[in-house]
Order: structure tokens, then C-alpha cells, then sequence
């Protein structure tokens, strides 16, 4: 394998990494201003689309730039070059995104955070992606400050897919938005529409043509000295081709005399283009011939890359001689640092072999790379690697990355995303490779992948040594118990990982520390927590004595989960904030899973104190960095928010929370065995919560065989306690039903449960919903003395559990608290105060409507269907139904004609 350590660099030089994605140009110096057309650009900004197409050199990019320039004042621009490597959707949606983010910081974390994300191997849904991001979208854009989207160089990145993808971006196109394409050919879209509704604007190669007066203007800039039937030759044969003037100056200027150039220049429009760029090349010295020629073939280089691709010193000279002729050279950043030449020209060179060419293309790519990889740019040294054809130097690159840095981070999106980008045969070439990107699979809960990627280790056996083979093998079966801790394989887990933490080198930590973990996580879902707490103690010291402090901070994750399962409330938020602590020295910039995660639980935790709003918003904050790192850890934030929004009675908030959840999953490809249970049970809460008892009994009874009995499944990872909830929710189902006796005898079975195994919050959450029971059956002596039960269960500070019982029985729980000796009774008197003297809610809407509901329900009120609501607002059928949906819900009815009543009453239709 080709080794890049020894190989020199300029590491020494400060390069900024700035790509240039949303910088636009300059106008080119000698350019003629072309009001005419900017006139014609300008009656379109009413409209949705201004499309120039025209071949290469008719100033395509320089109108646009000057339209841009042009604008009104309260006018916006968004600028965005594109490169072939935009023809996939997503990177295009990435980079498109990210764009729009520059004006609206708050637009699309979470869309932004599914696409980094994606897959080679997903289809990738972009029109339920882009649905949802232009209905944000237009919450954002103002009309009276419209924005100018211009895509320059479309053709770049044309192709069937992104054609569909922008076809339905500009059919749904919000207020406040006009785009503007620039290609050498006519995108593939049914445009149609928006012609016969005048939203579109077209100039093509005919309207792009310089005039005579324009051709006159440009030649007379440059002082040629042409004239008479020379001159207006020139002008015919160019045809108004702007490049072929500019070109044709230049080539005169490096010549030193006009009549040293053929004044015949026969032939069409193609002729004179390649005539006229095999001029120029040739009139420039030798030197900066094969500069071009060298560096052609990158997509963007700036002085340092050149000099290290040519293994030269010059290039910074070379760069300024080609920018005073202001021909070739495309800016890319507002310092003149980053570069790239003009496609036309850059084809050329491409398309012509360099006859004294002593180096090979492959090996500019391979000095590329190694500039590239010394700046830290691993993604373009990658690239480079594989342009070059070293798929040995690629997977040299990639193997930088080490299992224990991946492990600690869990931010597995940056090596999927280099998974879409390298060969599967790369994958599969080395044991490190192998068993790098199994390891990221498994974490991304791909499972079938990750497991087919590990079987080729076995090509790999029997390994040089015998300490090699034991490492090799250790490594598999590591991988193997998460796997089977995926699946829900409890038998296999315990094995796998067991006989892992016997026979793993102590280099390995980073697996140790996941073996550990996974065994914790099953350890709690037996109930055994003695155990769980001792391979706790473990982690943690292991992270201490290696000094990683995201290891301390996913044991400081796990120690809180089993305190948490003790009942132990306070000491788990303790251990989470001591975790992130531990996180603080680390960049904020940089994306954490583990941060991700002890983010999410205390919210969590938050909730189980009674603090919703505090709760919500490190809900919010762990969702954000978990959906980045693809972490399925987002399952607790969206179960939690909707079990909140329950709480509160927004039951069409809660279950959309919960379907943002499934669809997530779903993107991801992640197996429902990690999810479905979980969120089935939240809903199950939320149906007997409505009266829903009919889905709630058969969705139990489901869950029910699936996690309880002999051939039991291990419960998911993040709810291992998730049987014993069954059951919680199966004693209020019966008790619904009018089964109190049966509900009783759950309950206690439960309790004591609890009570054998140290599960304390199990314990309080089977009496608080005991003490229920008591008091509807009349049974109020006893309902005090399980109170009294459930106060002395619940001192290691949960109180939600008790929740219900202040709101159906506040007075009652009043009087049973007041004389409370514990802590927690005295806290849960004070809210119940709160409670109690909360003001009446005014019969108003619990939200305002967005923008676009209110533009949904105006058009609802003139009796339009669904289907002319989305003809006229351009959103999907599917979104209309959203959007009315999210109507009702806020306005607190249940059909159209009440949605409209019921705005009419609140002046919101006026």
C-alpha cells in the first residue's frame, strides 16, 4: 500500500478552505454592459423562473451577474455555481440549503441533518424532502425583501433525476422566491405551466448574440486597430459569439500584431471557437502552456495546489499573468486565493493531449491528494486518490481514521458519506477497512450491511500471526454482539460481547468500552442492576485511564440510566451534567453523538421533574445534534416531546411528533426493531389517553407477545425496561375496561417487581397509578397508605409519575400531602398549588397560524377543494391535508366549515 506519511507537503502554508459555493464573480474587465436584456430580465421578476440558455460563450454567466447587480434595492441574491458533482439531488439540495441558510440561520437544521446523512444505496425522496423544506421556506421569506436563487451552469450538473428534483422545486415554489438558470442547454422541464401563467422568463442563443453596436463596443475597449471590411469580418464570422471576440483579442495580444492572425476565420461557430482557443494557447510561452495543461484537470486550485501538483515554485507568477488578460480565471472566493478555469477553456485542455507532457495525469491527481491530505482536506484527497486510480492511496487516506476515534465520536455521517464515494471493492480490501466501516454501519443501525461487510474478514484468515488472528477475531465478535443487541438477540449478545472483553487487546479500548456498555444496557433490561452498575464502575474507569473524555462522557450516559432506573432522578441529572463537563473543552463546532444523547436524557430527566419547558428545550437542542450525527438516540427527544404535547391534551402535535420519528427511521433505513415498539407504546399511552381503547388493546396485546414469555425479544435498547410499560399500560387498559381486580393484581405483581430488582421508578409509577385505581373504586384509606408507599419509593426525586393524580385529584392530594414528611411530598404540594391557581385559558387558539395556514384556511373559507388549493398555493395535495390538519388542531375542531366558523368568531379571516 502506497504510504503518504513520508511524502513532503506544504504543511507549512495557511491555506483557507473556502470552495466558493455562493461567490459571485465580478464582471470580467472590457465587459459590455447589456441593458437591453437586463430590461428584459427585469419585467420577470414577478414571475418564477428566468431561464438563459445558450452554448458555451455567449455571456451567459457575465448577464447574470450583471442582471444581479442590477437588481432593486430591497432585492436579495443567492449565488450558486455548479459543478458535475451537483447532478446528485442531495448534494445539490445540500449545497442549495446551506445557501438559503446564509440568509435564514434557522431554516432546515433537521432537513440539512437527513441529507449529510444519505446513503449510496437509498433511494433518495426528494420530493417529500423538498415538500417540507419549502413549507419552512416560506415561513421565512419576506416578498417585500424578495430573493434572486440563480443557478449558474446548469448543464454541469443536468441530468434525469436532478431535472425532477428542481422540476418539482419549481412548481412548488414559495412567495418571495425567483430563480434564475443559466446552462447551454434546455433543463428537461415541462415549463408549460408557467408559461401560460407568464411566470416564466426565456432567452436563448439568439436573444444572448452581441449586436453589432456591442461587438463594435467590445473591440473598440481593447483599441484594436481592425477597420473597414477586416473589421466588420471579424464581427460577422464571430456571429456575436462573445467568446470568440475575447478570445480573438487575446490571441492578437500575445501574437503582437493583428495581421499575424488569418483573417479568413471560415467555417461555423464551432470552428471558430476551437480555431481561436488553439491560438491563444499557442501564442503563450511554453511554460505557461504546460501550466495550463498541469492543471487543468482540478476543479478548483489556488498557488500552493498548483505548485504542489507541478513541483514548482512559480505558479503564484503564472496565476497573475493569466488573471491581467482577465480570460480564463474564475474567482471563487473574495481574497483571490481559489480559482477554477473557464469550462469552455477547461475542456479544451481536457480534449487536447499536450505534446510535451512529462507528467501523467494520474500523478497531478496523486500530488494533488497529497496537498490536499496535508491541509487536512480528507474528503478531496480521497477524491483525488481515486481520480488518479490508487485505490491503494485512497484506502490508506481513510484508514487514518481509527476505530477508537470513530467510536468515541459515533458520528458515523462522515464515513457514510465516503462510502458513497469509494467502490465497493475498496471496502472490502483490507481487515481495517473492513472492520471500519462494519463498525459504522452497525452504529448506524444498518445491521444486514454491517454484518455482510464483517463476513469478508474471512478472506483475511488465518492472519500472519497468531496475535494477529486473536485480534482479528476479537474484533468480529465485538461487532457481532452489537449486531445481535440490534436484533434483539439477548443469548448472543451476552456471548458475543463476553468472550469479546476476554480476548480483546488493550489497545481496543474503544470496543472494550462498547462491550461494556451493550452488556450494561441488557443488564438493565434483566433487571439485574448490580451488575449493570459494576460494568459501569468498569467503563468509567477504563475511559479514565486511556483520557477520553467522550468515553467518560457515555460511561457518566450509562451510569445515569441505571440510576434513573432506580428511581434515582437528582443523581442522574448529576451524572449527566459531570458528562457534559467532561465535553466542554471539546469544539462546539464539531458534532458529538455522545453530547447528543446526554442532551436528550436530561430532557428527559428534566420531564420526570416536572419541568416541561426546560425539558423541551434540551429536547429540541439533543434532537438537532443527534439527527447530524444520524444517531437513532433521537427517539427519546421525539417520544418525550410527544408524550409532553399528550400531557397537555395536543394529541395531533403528539402523533405527529411521533410519525417525524417513524419517517426518520424510515430515511435512515433503520431496522423497526430499534423503534416501532418504543413508539407503538407512546402512542398506545396516547389512545387510552383520547378513549382510543380499541387500538390501544390490540396494539398491547401485540407488544406484548413480542417482549414477554419464553422466547421473548431483548427490548430495545434505548427503553430496555419496555415489557414492564407494556404492562403499566395493560393495568390501565383493564382498569378502562372495568377490570379493576385484574388491574390491581398487574400492578402489584409490578410493584414488587420493582421492589426485588432495586427498580424504584418502576415501583412508583405501579403505585401512583395504584392510588388511581383506590380512589375510583372508593377505596380511599388505602389509597393514602399506597400514597404514603409511593412518596417513600419516589425520594430519589421523580415526580411525574404523580402527575395525573394532581390533576384528577388535586384537592385530594392537597389534603394527603400536607402533612408529608418527605422532600418530595412538600415539592409536589407546591405544584399542586400551581396547579390549582393557574389561571383559565381564554378560548383562543393555542398557537397563531403560520403564514401559509392562514393562506390554507383563507381559500378553505372560499370553498375551494384540496386540489385547487394546491393549484394555486403550488404545494402538494399531501401538504394541503397538513397544513388543515395543523388548522383544526390549533383552532380546536374537527372539520372545515367549524375551522372557518371558528376563525370568523376570532376576526382572523377579516
Amino acid at each position: 500500500m502506497t504510504d503518504l506519511s513520508p511524502l513532503p507537503g506544504p504543511a507549512s502554508v495557511a491555506v483557507t478552505a473556502l470552495d466558493g459555493r455562493f461567490f459571485r464573480p465580478p464582471l470580467p474587465d472590457g465587459y459590455v454592459l447589456r441593458p437591453r436584456l437586463c430590461e428584459r430580465l427585469q419585467a420577470g421578476l414577478g414571475g418564477r423562473l428566468l431561464l438563459v440558455s445558450a452554448p458555451a460563450g455567449f455571456g451567459k454567466s457575465s448577464l447574470a451577474i450583471e442582471f444581479c447587480q442590477s437588481l432593486p434595492e430591497h432585492w436579495q441574491s443567492l449565488w450558486l455555481g455548479l459543478s458535475p458533482r451537483d447532478s446528485d439531488p442531495g448534494r445539490f439540495l445540500e449545497r442549495l440549503l446551506e445557501g438559503l441558510q446564509d440568509y435564514f440561520p434557522q431554516l432546515g437544521s433537521r432537513a440539512l441533518g437527513l441529507l449529510k446523512m444519505r446513503q449510496r444505496h437509498q433511494p433518495f425522496a426528494f420530493e417529500e424532502w423538498l415538500d417540507g423544506m419549502l413549507d419552512e421556506l416560506a415561513l421565512h421569506l419576506d416578498p417585500a425583501t424578495p430573493l434572486l436563487l440563480v443557478l449558474d451552469d446548469y448543464h454541469l450538473a443536468q441530468g434525469p433525476v436532478l431535472d425532477r428534483c428542481l422540476q418539482f422545486f419549481l412548481n412548488h415554489l414559495p412567495d418571495g422566491l425567483l430563480v434564475m438558470v443559466t446552462s447551454r442547454q434546455r433543463p428537461d422541464w415541462h415549463l408549460a405551466r408557467l408559461r401560460l401563467s407568464r411566470q416564466l422568463l426565456e432567452l436563448n442563443e439568439q436573444d444572448l448574440r452581441l449586436t453589432h453596436d456591442e461587438a463594435l463596443s467590445l473591440l473598440d475597449r481593447h483599441s484594436t486597430s481592425l477597420r473597414g471590411e477586416a473589421l466588420e469580418n471579424l464581427i460577422q464570422r464571430s456571429e456575436g459569439w462573445v467568446a470568440g471576440l475575447r478570445f480573438w483579442l487575446l490571441a492578437a495580444s500575445e501574437a503582437g500584431s493583428e495581421a499575424a492572425l488569418p483573417q479568413a476565420l471560415n467555417g461555423g461557430e464551432g470552428l471558430i471557437r476551437d480555431y481561436l482557443l488553439e491560438e491563444v494557447i499557442d501564442c503563450l510561452p511554453p511554460e505557461v502552456q504546460a501550466f495550463l495543461y498541469d492543471t487543468a484537470p482540478q476543479e478548483r486550485f489556488c498557488s500552493e495546489l498548483c505548485d504542489a501538483v507541478r513541483e514548482a515554485h512559480d505558479s503564484g507568477e503564472i496565476l497573475r499573468f493569466l488573471l491581467a488578460h482577465q480570460v480564463f480565471l474564475v474567482p471563487l472566493d473574495e481574497h483571490g486565493h481559489w480559482y477554477r478555469y473557464h469550462h469552455l477553456f477547461s475542456d479544451l485542455l481536457r480534449s487536447r493531449p499536450f505534446a510535451q507532457a512529462l507528467v501523467p495525469t494520474a500523478t497531478l491527481h496523486l500530488r494533488a491528494c497529497r496537498w490536499f491530505n496535508a491541509q487536512g482536506l480528507l474528503d478531496e484527497a480521497v477524491e483525488q486518490a481515486l481520480r488518479a486510480g490508487h485505490l491503494d492511496v485512497a484506502a490508506n487516506l481513510v484508514q487514518n481514521l481509527s476505530e477508537e476515534q470513530l467510536l468515541a465520536e459515533q458520528n458515523v455521517g462522515m464515513l457514510l458519506r465516503w462510502k458513497m464515494d469509494l467502490p465497493d471493492s475498496l471496502l472490502i480490501s483490507t481487515p481495517r477497512l473492513i472492520v471500519l466501516y462494519s463498525w459504522a454501519l452497525g452504529l448506524a443501525c444498518q445491521l444486514d450491511a454491517a454484518e455482510e461487510l464483517a463476513s469478508h474478514l474471512s478472506r483475511f484468515l488465518p492472519a500472519p500471526s497468531a496475535t494477529a488472528q486473536k485480534s482479528m477475531l476479537a474484533q468480529w465478535l465485538a461487532l457481532s454482539g452489537i449486531i445481535a443487541r440490534g436484533r434483539g438477540h439477548r443469548e448472543l449478545t451476552i456471548r458475543y460481547c463476553t468472550e469479546a472483553l476476554e480476548s480483546l487487546p488493550a489497545k481496543r479500548y474503544g470496543q472494550r468500552l462498547m462491550c461494556l456498555s451493550t452488556l450494561s444496557n441488557l443488564a438493565i433490561a434483566d433487571g439485574d442492576l448490580w451488575r449493570a452498575r459494576g460494568l459501569n464502575r468498569e467503563s468509567l474507569e477504563l475511559a479514565q485511564r486511556v483520557g477520553n473524555p467522550l468515553f467518560e462522557a457515555l460511561a457518566h450516559y450509562d451510569r445515569a440510566r441505571v440510576l434513573q432506573s432506580r428511581g434515582e432522578i437528582l443523581r442522574a441529572l448529576d451524572e449527566v451534567h459531570q458528562g457534559l463537563e467532561r465535553l466542554r473543552g471539546l469544539s462546539p463546532q464539531r458534532l458529538y453523538a455522545v453530547r447528543a444523547r446526554l442532551t436528550l436524557y436530561e430532557g428527559f430527566l428534566l420531564a420526570m421533574r416536572l419541568q416541561p419547558q426546560a425539558a423541551r428545550v434540551r429536547l429540541l437542542a439533543g434532537i438537532g445534534e443527534a439527527r447530524a450525527c444520524r444517531d437513532i438516540s433521537v427517539l427519546i427527544g421525539h417520544c418525550v416531546i410527544a408524550r409532553l404535547d399528550g400531557t397537555t391534551g395536543e394529541f395531533a402535535k403528539a402523533f405527529a411528533e411521533l410519525a417525524e420519528a417513524e419517517r426518520l427511521m424510515h430515511i435512515w433505513d433503520v431496522p423497526p426493531i430499534y423503534y416501532l415498539a418504543m413508539i407503538t407504546l407512546v402512542k398506545c399511552e396516547l389512545w387510552l389517553a383520547q378513549g382510543r381503547t380499541d387500538l390501544a388493546e390490540a396494539w398491547l396485546a401485540r407488544l406484548g407477545q413480542t417482549y414477554t414469555g419464553e422466547r421473548a425479544a431483548a427490548p430495545p435498547e434505548f427503553h430496555p425496561q419496555l415489557p414492564l410499560h407494556v404492562e403499566l399500560q395493560q393495568a390501565l387498559l383493564d382498569m378502562i375496561q372495568g377490570q379493576p381486580m385484574l388491574a390491581e393484581g398487574r400492578l402489584n405483581v409490578l410493584h414488587e417487581n420493582g421492589q426485588q430488582t432495586g427498580r424504584q421508578l418502576l415501583s412508583v409509577m405501579a403505585l401512583t397509578q395504584k392510588v388511581a385505581l383506590l380512589l375510583a373504586t372508593g377505596r380511599e384509606p388505602e389509597a393514602r397508605k399506597v400514597l404514603s408507599q409511593a412518596l417513600e419509593a419516589a425520594a430519589g426525586g421523580v415526580l411525574q409519575p404523580f402527575n395525573e393524580l394532581l390533576k384528577s385529584h388535586a384537592d385530594w392530594m392537597r389534603g394527603a400531602l400536607l402533612n408529608s414528611p418527605v422532600s418530595v411530598g412538600q415539592y409536589l404540594l407546591e405544584h399542586c398549588a400551581l396547579i390549582t391557581n393557574r389561571p383559565a385559558i381564554e378560548s383562543l387558539p393555542a398557537e397563531q397560524l403560520s403564514a401559509r395556514e392562514l393562506a390554507v384556511l383563507r381559500l378553505i373559507a372560499q370553498g375551494c377543494s384540496n386540489q385547487e388549493i394546491s393549484d394555486r398555493l403550488f404545494i402538494s395535495l399531501h401538504t394541503v391535508k397538513t397544513h388543515a390538519s395543523h388548522i383544526n388542531s390549533k383552532l380546536g375542531v374537527e372539520r372545515r366549515t367549524q375551522a372557518v366558523a371558528r376563525a370568523q368568531e376570532l376576526g382572523m379571516l377579516s
